[in-house]
C-alpha cells in the first residue's frame, strides 16, 4: 500500500462571503464525496501557504483515504508581511470581525455548497495557524466538534506585536484566572464544547512549551476539569497526558514531543507515511496528522499504525520502538551496517572496530561523550 504523494490540486474558493479579513480560501474534496462529509479546517504557519502546508502535513492524503474534506484558509502578505495569521490583533480575533469572520464564512459556504456535516467540523494549525485555530475554537465553539493546536498559543493573551513576541517566549504570562477568563468571555455560545488536542516540542525555541500548558489550562477550565491528568503515558518516546469529562470520554489531551523544535511532528520512515519532512515539518517518529484524525473519530488505529510503522526487511511492518530502545536499536543497526561495509573493504576488521562504531553512533545520539 502506498499513499499518493502528489495530491490532487487544491481548488480556490472565491465569493464565500464578505471576507473582512481579506484571506484566500482553498478546498480539497475527496474523489468520493459522500453526503454529510466531515470537514477539517487546516491553518498554515508563518512563511507558509496552504499548498506547502498540505504537502508537509499530509492532510489531503488522509482525506482522500478516509473520505473527508479539507479547507485551507490562506494569509496574504498585504495583511501580514510574514504570512502569519493575525492571532494577536483584536480586530481579527473577535467573533463577527476580521480574519475570524472570514474563516467562519468559508466554513459556512462549504457546508451549504457541498452538504457537509455541520456537526463534524474540526480545526487544526501550526504556530500562528495553531494560535488562530484556537481563536476560532474560542470565538465560535458551537461550530467545532474538535480542535488541535500545534506549536500554538492560548487565546486572548496578546493584543499587539510586542505582546505576541513576549508570549511566544513565555515571558510575562497571564495568570490561570486571566487565561480562563479570556476564553470564557470569547463567546456566549457554549452549547457544545470541542475536544482539544495540544501538541508541542519540548525544544521549541520559537514558541515556548509553556504556551502548550497554558492552552490546555484554558480548555480544562471551560470543561470544568482539574489540572491533574487522568492518564500520563509514553507514546513512541513522547509524553501524552489526557483528561476525561464527566462521562468518561477524553476531553483534552496534550502531546509533548521529546527533543522536537518548532513544527509539525511526522513519521517519515513509516511504511505508509503521511506528509513530507521539510521546514517546520519535523521527523519525530509520531504522526500528529494520523493521531489527531483518530482523536476526532476520522481515522482508526490501523491508520495510525500505517503512518508510524517502520519498514523492515521482507516488508514487515512493526511499531517504532520507544525512547532509549529506539536510539540503541538505531545505533546497533548503524554499527552493524558500517562494520559490514568496512569488513568488505578491509578484511582485517576487528571487534575493537565494531565497538568504536557503536560508541560513535551513541555519541552522535548525545548519549555518550
Amino acid at each position: 500500500m502506498r499513499r499518493d504523494q502528489d495530491s490532487r490540486r487544491l481548488v480556490e474558493l472565491t465569493n464565500f462571503g464578505s471576507n473582512p479579513g481579506v484571506l484566500k480560501c482553498w478546498l480539497y474534496l475527496p474523489t468520493i464525496l459522500a453526503p454529510k462529509t466531515p470537514l477539517v479546517v487546516v491553518m498554515h504557519g508563518c512563511a507558509q501557504n496552504a499548498a506547502a502546508f498540505d504537502l508537509g502535513s499530509g492532510w489531503s492524503q488522509l482525506a482522500e483515504e478516509k473520505g473527508f474534506a479539507v479547507l485551507f484558509p490562506e494569509q496574504q502578505r498585504a495583511n501580514n508581511a510574514n504570512l502569519c495569521f493575525n492571532w494577536f490583533e483584536p480586530g481579527d480575533t473577535q467573533c463577527g470581525a476580521g480574519e475570524a469572520l472570514s474563516i467562519r464564512e468559508m466554513i459556512g459556504h462549504c457546508i451549504l455548497s457541498h452538504g457537509m456535516d455541520a456537526s463534524r467540523v474540526f480545526i487544526t494549525g501550526l504556530s500562528a495557524g495553531g494560535a488562530m485555530a484556537n481563536v476560532m475554537l474560542a470565538t465560535y465553539p458551537e461550530v467545532f466538534a474538535g480542535g488541535a493546536i500545534i506549536g500554538g498559543l492560548p487565546y486572548g493573551v496578546a493584543s499587539n506585536v510586542g505582546q505576541a513576541f513576549e508570549r511566544m517566549q513565555g515571558r510575562n504570562p497571564p495568570s490561570v484566572t486571566q487565561l480562563r477568563s479570556a476564553l470564557a468571555t470569547a463567546s456566549s455560545k457554549r452549547a457544545q464544547l470541542p475536544k482539544i488536542s495540544v501538541w508541542h516540542g519540548t525544544h521549541d525555541q520559537t514558541v515556548r512549551q509553556i504556551n502548550a500548558e497554558h492552552t490546555a489550562s484554558q480548555w480544562l477550565g471551560i470543561h470544568g476539569l482539574s489540572g491533574t491528568p487522568g492518564t500520563v503515558e509514553a507514546v513512541n518516546g513522547h509524553t501524552r497526558k489526557t483528561w476525561l469529562d464527566k462521562n468518561g470520554k477524553e476531553a483534552v489531551e496534550i502531546y509533548l514531543i521529546s527533543g522536537m523544535a518548532h513544527g509539525v511532528p511526522l513519521s517519515s520512515g513509516a511504511k505508509v507515511p503521511l506528509g513530507n519532512t521539510g521546514p517546520f515539518m519535523l521527523e519525530a517518529g509520531i504522526s500528529s496528522t494520523a493521531r489527531i484524525a483518530r482523536y476526532w473519530g476520522l481515522a482508526k488505529d490501523n491508520d495510525v499504525s500505517d503512518a508510524e510503522g517502520v519498514v523492515r526487511s521482507g516488508n514487515q511492518h512493526e511499531p517504532i520502538l520507544e525512547g532509549i530502545e529506539a536510539v540503541m536499536a538505531k545505533a546497533m543497526g548503524y554499527a552493524k551496517s558500517t562494520a559490514f561495509t568496512e569488513q568488505s573493504q578491509f578484511q582485517g576488521h576487528t571487534t575493537q572496530g565494531v565497538s568504536k562504531v557503536i560508541n560513535d553512533a551513541l555519541r552522535a545520539a548525545g548519549l555518550t561523550r
